[in-house]
């Protein structure tokens, strides 16, 4: 079986179910980035090596696959690798993507997940309208809008292939958080195959600044962690917009306690934001600059990326969401971050450093790996956020929120001595939820505590498993199979993580798909068989990965 790479679909995906664009990019330069990807060398390349017998077999193609190149990734030695989403009679193929790895124009291997090449037929034997209804049953009747559906070929689990519905609901809850669910329903029989949530919320463009003056400026955030900072600012005539000119031109608007929409973007006089107290709401619009300032520079410094999509553009973040919403999440659909202000009880504005670093994480997955919100690839995308978030924490070192393994401590009204947590990395099991082993029914949890297991992982790859303190927490982190190990660095440990997932993710990768990716990225950078990647190796025993 040969095929022809100039009639292989070439496009940049923006999302399984639609979503397109990052604020502040219009449909030409869209359609710039996607022609430029079309024309890449690297591209042309794999989708020959596609075309051979090796391909086919390599890659699992069928005669009904066309292929969606989304990324490039070319290491110093030469090395391409290309990512692609697959569809399968012009059909989406969920758990079908993959990465084509070569050199030299030698195909060396692909990432992928899906287990055979596909065979099944595309015509549904139940409508859109009784798959909507058999996904309804589940969510309930509190949605908004229509919900949709649109046919898949759904290749995640260890079952043959099937015809899907990729059915979408969209609601609030009593807070005003978004709530967002798809479901994929058997366009067979019926029958609710997965489900998981994302959020969907509305299409955002860049803030303008009003004056015909546009120019950078630094001003003071008053911040409500991590003290006085400077930060980014954009100048506006006689004022300052919340607007960081040199990083991509990351934005702070004001929700004003809505659920949806742009906001208002923060404006002062003085240049001066925030008064250290949430009296004043630019105090954890501050936080949140701070923190995408911190994490920009973060991956920019370390891993030599420009921004949440590798593009030199910034994002939104919203802050003041809903009514009592202690949330924050990031959303695809308007390529921004949204911050609540928590119950004013137990828990106060969600806009810490972590949490920050941890959701615009969850941006870079989307735009690289897309691990799937559900099961095994949803645990590692959980976990994703909290390991590069916490990088973010270390690598700014504010004497205020001092870095540790610990996510979210900082919000949290009453903690003294930092008893209290989201998520205890180095010990998951200090939740009373979160595992800190792996077994094989993990991909039943809540993907908030099914991260355990890695980020678990994580901790003892980069410190090891002997006593150490952190932000006056003793983080020692006992092992699963009564090992001792000594950990590599924060510095090498972060670097095979990101690697991993960058250029070894995919969509549906899982716990052992994720042994064996972290291994390859330590053999590229440290060498085949070198203490590294034994060590890569060992942890992941450690945590009964094997």
């Amino acid at each position: 079986m040969s095929f022809n790479p100039k009639i292989l679909s070439l496009a940049v995906l923006m999302a399984l179910t639609g979503n397109t664009v990052a604020a502040e990019l219009d449909s030409a330069t869209i359609a710039s980035k996607q022609l430029a990807l079309q024309k890449s060398p690297a591209v042309g390349r794999a989708l020959g090596l596609l075309g051979t017998s090796k391909g086919i077999s390599t890659a699992r193609v069928s005669q009904n696959d066309r292929f969606i190149a989304r990324d490039v990734t070319v290491d110093r030695d030469g090395t391409e690798h290309v990512r692609f989403n697959r569809t399968y009679a012009g059909l989406p193929v969920i758990g079908g993507d993959f990465v084509v790895h070569s050199r030299n124009g030698q195909l060396k291997a692909a990432s992928q997940t899906q287990r055979s090449a596909l065979s099944l037929s595309t015509r549904a034997r139940v409508a859109a309208t009784d798959a909507i209804v058999s996904a309804g049953v589940e969510f309930g009747s509190g949605f908004v809008g229509r919900p949709t559906a649109s046919l898949a070929v759904y290749a995640r689990d260890e079952n043959a292939p099937k015809l899907a519905w990729q059915v979408a609901f969209v609601g609030f809850d009593k807070t005003g958080g978004a709530i967002d669910s798809v479901y994929i329903v058997d366009a067979n029989n019926g029958k609710v195959l997965d489900r998981w949530s994302t959020i969907e919320t509305t299409r955002v463009r860049g803030a303008v600044c009003l004056s015909t003056d546009n120019t950078p400026a630094t001003g003071t955030g008053k911040t409500l962690y991590s003290g006085n900072v400077a930060i980014g600012t954009t100048a506006c005539g006689t004022s300052f917009d919340l607007k960081d000119q040199s990083r991509g031109r990351n934005y702070v608007t004001d929700l004003g306690n809505a659920a949806v929409g742009k906001g208002k973007i923060f404006n002062d006089l003085d240049n001066v934001f925030g008064n250290n107290a949430d009296t004043d709401r630019a105090s954890a619009a501050v936080d949140a600059l701070y923190g995408a300032e911190r994490t920009w520079d973060y991956y920019r410094d370390v891993h030599g990326r420009l921004g949440i999509n590798n593009d030199g553009v910034g994002a939104l973040n919203r802050v003041h969401a809903g009514q009592g919403y202690a949330n924050a999440n990031w959303s695809d659909a308007c390529f921004c971050m949204t911050y609540g202000d928590g119950d004013g009880v137990n828990i106060g504005p969600l806009v810490a450093l972590d949490i920050a670093g941890h959701e615009i994480s969850h941006g870079v997955t989307s735009r690289t790996a897309r691990l799937i919100y559900s099961g095994e690839s949803g645990a590692l995308n959980e976990a994703n956020s909290d390991i590069l978030g916490t990088m973010v924490e270390f690598r700014a070192n504010n004497p205020l929120d001092t870095p540790d393994y610990l996510i979210g401590e900082k919000i949290f009204i009453s903690n003294p001595g930092n008893t209290k947590a989201l998520r205890w990395m180095f010990k998951p099991d200090l939740d009373g939820l979160s595992p800190n082993c792996y077994s094989s029914n993990i991909g039943k949890l809540d993907v908030h505590f099914s991260s355990g297991v890695a980020n678990h992982f994580y901790y003892l790859l980069a410190e090891g498993s002997g006593s150490k303190t952190f932000s006056g927490v003793n983080h020692t982190s006992p092992t699963c199979n009564g090992s001792s190990l000594a950990g590599i660095t924060r510095a090498k440990a972060e670097k095979i993580w990101y690697r991993a997932l960058t250029v070894y993710f995919t969509s549906n990768t899982g716990y052992a798909a994720a042994r064996a990716a972290t291994i390859s990225a330590s053999n590229d950078l440290y060498g085949v068989n070198s203490i590294e990647s034994k060590a890569v190796a060992a942890t992941w025993s450690a945590v009964k990965v094997n």
